[in-house]
C-alpha cells in the first residue's frame, strides 16, 4: 500500500492527485473537468473525495492543535517566536473568539472537508461510477463528515449540522442530542461498506478501523461507557491491531503503517506535507541527546525560535525505568559539542519523539497518530472502571501498555477504588500520549482540567471546558449563539 498525498488540488478546473512517486493516479485528460461534468465521472468524485481528506489531514495545521490541546495542562508549555503570542493564550486561558488558529485549524478546514463530503454525496448516485467504487466512496465521505463533526464537538460542543450544501446558509446549531446520535450513527453506517484494516487501497484511507476508532473515542469523549465496551470490543475481534513492541520505535519512519495504528494521518517531508512539530521540539542548537544518539541533527532541518516545552511536575511524573521517558530530551549536546541542562531552566524538557533523519526543512516525514490500540485498551479499561470499579479485566489492558514501557503491572492491591484506578488511567494516558494533543480532552473528561489549571495560579473558569465558537462564523451566520463565558 502507499500513501496517498494531495500536493493540489483545484475543484473543478484540473485535479493533479499523487498517492506517492511511486505511484501517481493517472485522471482523465484535463478537458472532461469543465464545472459541468467533473461530478459526473469516477476520476471528478476521487479528487473530491482527495480533497475532503487533504482537508482532515492539515499537516502544518497539526502541530497547532497538539500545541493547544497540551500547553492549556500539566503537561506542555511554550516560549519564543511568533507562535509565542498564540499559545501564550492557551497557557493563560485567555484565548477568545478572535483566535486565528481556533478558526482555521479547529473550524474551517474541517466544515471544508464537511463540504467536499456533502457535495460527493450529493452527487455520486447520478455519476458514470460502478456501484462497488461508489458504495466505498459513499462510506469514506461519511465517515470524513462524521469524523469531523466527533472532532468539533469535543472543541465546541454542537456546532450547525450541515449535511447538504442546500441547507440555508443561516443555520443554527444542532442540540446536544442531534450531535451525539449524528456522529454515532453515521460511523456506524459506515462501517460495513469500509474495507478491513491492511486492505484499503491507499494507507491513510477509511477502513472499518478509522470508523470504529473515531467512534470509541467520541463516545469515550461523551461518557458513554457501556457503548465504549461494545466499539473496543469489535476492534479486538478485528484481530489485526496489536501493540508495536518498542515504544521509541513506534513512530520512526520505517515503522510506519505498522498494526498499533487505528487512524493517522500520512506525511511526507516535503512542503507543505511535512509534521513540523519537531522544528519547534528542538532545543536551540540541538546536535544529539544522549538518551536519542541516533536523532543527529542535519543542515538540512530547521529549528525554530518557538520552543515546545513541557512542564517539570509532567516530566518528573515519569517512573525513572518508563522506556517512553525516552523520547523526552532533558539535556542534549549542542552544535559547539557542550552538554546542555535543559532542566536547569524551569519547564524546559522536550519532547522528541518524532524525527525525520532525512527531514528537509520544516519538513519531517512522521505520520501523525489519531488513535492508537494502546488508547482502544486504556479507553476500554476507563469504561470498564466507570462501570463496575477495578477489575483483573481492566487491569490487564493498562498493563499491556505498561509492560511495552517496561513497567510493573497494577494490582488489584494497588487499585483498591473506582477513583483510584481513574487517577491510574489519567496518569497513564499523559504518559503514552504525550505529544499527541489528547491531554486537553482528558482532563476534560476526568473533571481535573480547570482544577489543574488553577493549581497552576492561572484564572481558569468551567466555560474553558469549551473553545469560542470564531467570531467569523458568528458574524458571517447570526444563527449561531456563542458558547457561554465568551
Amino acid at each position: 500500500m502507499k500513501k496517498f498525498l494531495i500536493y493540489s488540488l483545484l475543484l473543478f478546473t484540473v485535479p493533479i492527485l499523487h498517492f506517492s512517486c511511486e505511484d501517481t493516479l493517472e485522471v482523465t485528460p484535463p478537458g472532461e473537468f469543465s464545472p459541468g461534468n467533473v461530478l459526473t465521472n469516477e476520476a471528478g468524485l476521487t479528487a473530491l473525495l482527495y480533497s475532503a481528506y487533504q482537508f482532515q489531514n492539515q499537516n502544518q495545521g497539526t502541530k497547532n492543535v497538539i500545541n493547544m490541546e497540551e500547553v492549556c495542562t500539566d503537561m506542555a508549555f511554550n516560549t519564543g517566536g511568533g507562535e509565542n503570542r498564540t499559545l501564550s493564550l492557551f497557557i493563560n486561558f485567555t484565548w477568545d473568539p478572535s483566535v486565528g488558529w481556533i478558526q482555521n485549524n479547529m473550524w474551517s478546514s474541517r466544515y471544508n472537508a464537511i463540504r467536499d463530503a456533502n457535495v460527493l454525496l450529493e452527487n455520486i448516485e447520478d455519476a458514470d461510477i460502478d456501484g462497488e467504487t461508489a458504495s466505498l466512496f459513499k462510506a469514506e465521505a461519511r465517515y470524513i463528515r462524521a469524523a469531523e463533526y466527533a472532532s468539533m464537538y469535543v472543541w465546541f460542543g454542537p456546532v450547525p449540522l450541515r449535511t447538504s450544501t442546500t441547507q440555508e446558509q443561516n443555520l443554527a446549531r444542532a442540540s446536544e442530542q442531534e450531535m451525539l446520535d449524528f456522529v454515532e450513527s453515521e460511523l456506524r453506517a459506515t462501517i460495513p461498506d469500509l474495507p478491513d484494516p491492511g486492505q484499503e487501497a491507499q494507507w491513510g484511507r477509511a477502513t472499518k478501523g478509522h470508523a470504529l476508532g473515531i467512534l470509541t473515542k467520541f463516545l469515550l469523549n461523551t461518557k458513554q461507557w457501556s457503548k465504549v465496551v461494545e466499539t473496543t470490543q469489535q476492534i479486538m475481534d478485528l484481530g489485526y491491531y496489536e501493540i508495536f513492541p518498542e515504544f521509541k520505535d513506534l513512530f520512526k519512519i520505517e515503522n510506519e503503517q505498522n498494526k498499533e495504528l487505528l487512524v493517522a494521518w500520512p506525511n511526507l517531508n516535503v512542503s507543505p506535507r511535512g509534521h513540523t512539530f519537531p522544528n519547534g521540539a528542538f532545543p536551540p542548537g540541538f546536535s544529539f541527546a544522549p538518551n536519542l544518539p541516533e536523532y543527529q541533527w542535519r543542515s538540512t532541518m530547521a529549528n525554530w525560535a518557538t520552543q515546545y516545552r513541557l512542564r517539570d511536575e509532567f516530566v518528573d511524573s515519569f517512573d525513572p525505568a518508563d522506556q517512553r521517558l525516552v523520547i523526552i530530551v532533558q539535556e542534549y549536546v549542542n552544535l559547539n559539542g557542550a552538554t546542555v541542562d535543559l532542566r536547569s531552566t524551569p519547564d524546559n524538557s522536550r519532547s522528541l519523539k518524532f524525527f525525520d533523519p532525512d527531514a528537509l526543512a520544516n519538513h519531517h516525514g512522521n505520520d501523525v497518530p489519531i488513535v492508537r490500540y494502546s488508547d482502544v485498551l486504556l479507553s476500554r479499561a476507563e469504561a470498564l472502571n466507570e462501570i463496575n470499579g477495578p477489575s483483573q479485566e481492566a487491569l490487564d489492558l493498562i498493563n499491556t501498555v505498561r509492560q511495552r514501557a517496561g513497567l510493573p503491572g497494577i494490582t488489584l492491591a494497588d487499585a483498591t477504588s473506582q477513583e483510584v484506578l481513574r487517577d491510574y488511567i489519567l496518569q497513564e494516558r499523559g504518559w503514552e500520549f504525550v505529544s499527541e494533543g489528547k491531554r486537553r480532552e482528558d482532563l476534560i473528561r476526568h473533571d481535573k482540567f480547570i482544577e489543574f489549571a488553577k493549581n497552576r495560579g492561572i484564572n481558569a473558569q468551567p466555560h474553558h471546558v469549551r473553545l469560542p465558537i470564531p467570531a467569523a462564523e458568528i458574524n458571517a451566520n447570526p444563527a449561531v449563539q456563542q458558547n457561554e463565558g465568551y
